[in-house]
């Protein structure tokens, strides 16, 4: 799980750091791929903050992983 929070916290970063980028380009073309990154990077996170919000919602079981790297039946 946590690594999953480090990721969403990186998609944040990486969506604000692109909407600047886009802010400062002084080439239209730069202004607009920079903010469609944005927004794409925006929409990635919010897909990863829903995903914890679930995975948290089943419990701790939700978690668990079986040695053979797969998750319990039914998950």
């Amino acid at each position: 799980m946590q690594d999953m929070e480090l990721q969403l916290e990186k998609l944040r970063l990486d969506a604000e750091d692109c909407a600047l980028i886009s802010r400062l380009a002084t080439d239209p073309k730069k202004q607009e791929l920079f903010a469609r990154l944005a927004k794409h990077l925006a929409t990635l996170a919010s897909e990863v903050e829903r995903a914890i919000a679930e995975n948290a919602s089943k419990g701790p079981a939700a978690n668990r992983i079986y040695r053979d790297g797969n998750a319990p039946a039914g998950r």
